[in-house]
């Protein structure tokens, strides 16, 4: 089949190539090539490499105008496939394509529409997740169901090694989906309106720890609040990151220590700081702008670590 792909990020490349291997990807649309990084380097998106290792047409819009749709016209695409493209499109972009859109999101829709399903999935602890197939729709998220397949969890994942996951995932279902549209046996059902939840575009203040809150939640916006943006407290002014971090279970310190304060070491499991409920027991963590430390190596260089008041 003919098909325009659209995606941007890393999670989208086992997407463009699995389909590449057995469809005709006319063109490939992606996100403009932003600045990032300390020297703001121009950085193309991973699908922009990846289009152009494969040697496709490629696309980078600032926005779907009348002139960029009546370009896209000309390609005579048959279908629209996206994964983490990351805009709504428009019914009129959507109207020139003769089999629609359909749309790979990483959670077990109607749970979890929105921008960042994965690191919603982990913060919310819960023990099953998966991929979506669905038409693309003009409200985000709200399309067809066409196909899903649902991943167990085991507690212990981050969202840059379930988004990895997840990605090989989803390609395969994506393939398969773009294959029963292709033989006519692809079958849509609704989303149930009762059953459906959003979740929200992470941004950088989300991880900064809050030490009232139980020491699970605070180990879980470790793991998924990483690569980004990181969670962090604060510790003689500067921002402290916990790159690794887990609830400890061997036993509970006396009342009367504060949230935030550090209690002391476990030398099998790292450092242990008091939360409103619970204990943190941190193994690798990273000064802003300094590189990350195994616990051990970080202690020998903040001798005075052990009953410090995290947070301000």
């Amino acid at each position: 089949m003919r098909l325009l792909f659209a995606g941007t990020p890393r999670f989208a490349v086992p997407s463009l190539e699995t389909l590449a291997k057995e469809h005709d990807i006319c063109a490939v649309l992606t996100a403009p090539d932003r600045q990032a990084g300390r020297g703001n380097k121009v950085i193309p998106s991973a699908v922009k490499q990846s289009a152009e290792a494969l040697g496709l047409p490629l696309y980078q819009p600032e926005k779907l105008d009348d002139e960029f749709i009546a370009e896209i016209k000309a390609l005579k695409a048959e279908l629209l496939a996206v994964a983490a493209y990351g805009v709504i499109f428009k019914e009129k972009f959507l109207n020139i394509f003769p089999r629609g859109g359909i749309n790979l999101h990483p959670s077990l829709l109607p749970k979890y529409r929105g921008p960042s399903p994965i690191p919603a999935v982990i913060l919310a602890g819960e023990r099953e997740t998966g991929v979506t197939i669905q038409t693309l729709a003009l409200k985000m998220d709200a399309g067809d169901i066409l196909a899903q397949e649902r991943y167990p969890l085991a507690g212990g994942e981050t969202t840059v090694d379930l988004s990895q996951t997840l990605s090989e995932q989803g390609a395969q279902l994506l393939l398969s989906a773009v294959n029963a549209i292709q033989n006519g046996t692809a079958e849509a059902r609704p989303q149930r309106a009762e059953e459906v939840s959003f979740c929200k575009l992470v941004r950088k203040e989300h991880g900064r720890i809050d030490w009232r809150k139980e020491a699970d939640y605070i180990s879980r916006m470790i793991r998924a609040y990483y690569p980004w943006p990181g969670v962090y407290t604060t510790f003689k002014d500067k921002k402290l990151f916990f790159l690794q971090g887990f609830t400890y279970k061997e036993r509970v310190f006396k009342s009367g220590h504060t949230p935030g304060e550090v209690l002391g070491v476990d030398k099998q499991c790292g450092i242990l700081i008091n939360t409103n409920n619970g204990i943190l027991c941190i193994k690798e963590l990273q000064v802003e702008f300094k590189k990350p430390s195994a616990w051990k190596d970080f202690l020998n260089g903040h001798k005075d670590f052990i009953g410090a008041k995290l947070g301000g």
